[in-house]
């Protein structure tokens, strides 16, 4: 169900690969699992940060995917801790806070922050608690307010946010349909 209502919904002329529906799959499976930590409208705006931040993969990405490692250690201010994940995760700082959580040195191997679990714990602690940018999906989406656009706030200040609220609309409709 959720598939039919994804490709009517965002992209009704795109082919679905066969490895974006097993990263998909991956991504609702987590949803499944953990959906009772928020409301639809706070899921949708989550979906619409990976879809948009993985390049509507639901894949966990790298920073930059088709440049070389060594352009990056020129060009990136935070190299190696640039990002990677569903969110992006960049910086020391943040790899150092989610060694702390998980009890996994990503410090010294920032990569494992490209393994599904660990990306989705990333993801939706980050939301919750304000990690990235002190704004927490709540200060945003709740019960008495859906603010779509400055949700983006709790990632990446401004970058990209009506077009990202605009895949959040769209994922909510996605989400409620394929109840």
């Amino acid at each position: 169900m959720f598939f039919d209502e994804y490709r009517k919904t965002l992209d009704p002329d795109k082919s679905i690969s066969a490895q974006e529906v097993q990263d998909i799959d991956v991504f609702l499976n987590f949803y499944e699992r953990d959906h009772s930590m928020y409301t639809i409208p706070q899921w949708a705006y989550i979906f619409a940060t990976v879809y948009h931040e993985t390049g509507a993969t639901f894949h966990t990405v790298r920073e930059a995917p088709k440049v070389s490692e060594e352009w990056r250690k020129k060009n990136f201010r935070y190299y190696p801790y640039y990002g990677r994940g569903y969110v992006q995760i960049t910086w020391e700082r943040n790899y150092a806070v989610y060694s702390k959580k998980l009890g996994i040195d990503l410090v010294a191997n920032p990569d494992k922050t490209m393994i599904p679990e660990i990306a989705w714990y990333i993801l939706v602690d980050g939301f919750k608690n304000g990690v990235f940018t002190g704004r927490k999906i709540t200060d945003y989406i709740n019960d008495s307010k859906k603010d779509y656009r400055n949700a983006r706030r709790c990632i990446n200040g401004t970058d990209r946010m009506d077009l990202i609220a605009k895949y959040a609309e769209q994922f909510e409709k996605i989400l409620i349909l394929s109840k």
